[in-house]
């Protein structure tokens, strides 16, 4: 089949994962995004790489799993990235560089895959299916995986309405998912699992419902979490703050270091003053956004 294009521009929502205590299982999409530019080049030359080292290895993997799952003859392209997914702060900004190449890939080949196709080839580059899904589908994801090898198998997913609001806190501090996990114990308390599965689970029925103020006081973690959040100064004020100002919930987005709240949109700028507040006195910058929730996921502009 010949190339569809020379040139495309794919468009890749923000996404928060875990959304408390479903960890490495629940993602969110966001109405912030990143753009990930492809220029077709000779075949067997290599992508152009830009100065963040980090970028191009995630550009060139991509590449590669792509290549590998649909046996294409590999081909050489120049890449742009740009938008406003801040990297390294637990918003899915990785996805959306993955999730970018690889679907911009298929439209310069041709190939035609689905969008579950490509989720799951993002899902074994992230290691997780919980932003991949997100960032590839639009809305509340609930990914499922094969247990004998984590490999995607399918997503169940929910629209997500304007009217409820999420409120991310993003401390000018970077910290990578493959590090983060350094924090988290080899075993947990049996009891500790229990009742992180409670609130997963609870927080799931919720989303299926559309009954959002269920959500109020509902979301508790035991499983990430506690390990994670005391290495982020005001992190855990920030969320306790958050909701003494109105916020139905709140949780720390993927490994953080940005914290997020849910609320009505009423009460968004509220709940956003509050939050920063926390950050403010632990002598760190932040920068805050009120979001509404991307239920289309991926696609080319």
């Amino acid at each position: 089949m010949k190339p569809m294009a020379d040139s495309v521009t794919v468009r890749v929502p923000a996404s928060t994962s875990n959304c408390g205590a479903g960890f490495d299982t629940l993602g969110l999409a966001f109405r912030l995004y990143n753009r990930v530019t492809l220029l077709r080049g000779a075949d067997g030359a290599q992508p152009a790489r830009p100065e963040d080292g980090r970028a191009a290895t995630m550009v060139e993997a991509a590449a590669a799993a792509f290549f590998a799952a649909t046996k294409r003859t590999p081909f050489g392209f120049a890449y742009r990235i740009e938008g406003d997914v801040p990297s390294a702060r637990g918003l899915g900004s990785s996805v959306t560089v993955r999730a970018g190449v690889v679907a911009g890939l298929d439209a310069l080949a041709g190939t035609g895959l689905d969008r579950a196709r490509m989720a799951a080839i993002v899902t074994a580059l992230e290691g997780h299916p919980d932003n991949a899904a997100a960032g590839v589908l639009g809305g509340f994801c609930v990914p499922r995986t094969n247990p004998a090898d984590g490999a995607y198998v399918d997503c169940v997913r929910f629209e997500v309405p304007a009217d409820l609001a999420f409120v991310a806190v993003s401390p000018v501090v970077e910290i990578l998912t493959s590090e983060s996990r350094g924090a988290l114990p080899a075993r947990i308390p049996y009891f500790d699992a229990v009742r992180s599965i409670n609130s997963a689970a609870y927080l799931v029925a919720v989303f299926a419902s559309r009954d959002y103020a269920k959500l109020r006081d509902a979301v508790a973690d035991y499983m990430h979490e506690p390990y994670r959040l005391p290495n982020i100064p005001g992190a855990q004020a920030a969320l306790t703050a958050g909701v003494r100002a109105g916020a139905l919930t709140g949780w720390l987005s993927g490994s953080g270091s940005s914290v997020l709240c849910v609320c009505e949109a009423a009460q968004a700028e509220a709940v956003l003053g509050a939050m920063r507040e926390p950050f403010a006195a632990a002598g760190l910058a932040c920068e805050g956004k009120v979001l509404q929730a991307d239920n289309d996921g991926l696609r080319l502009d």
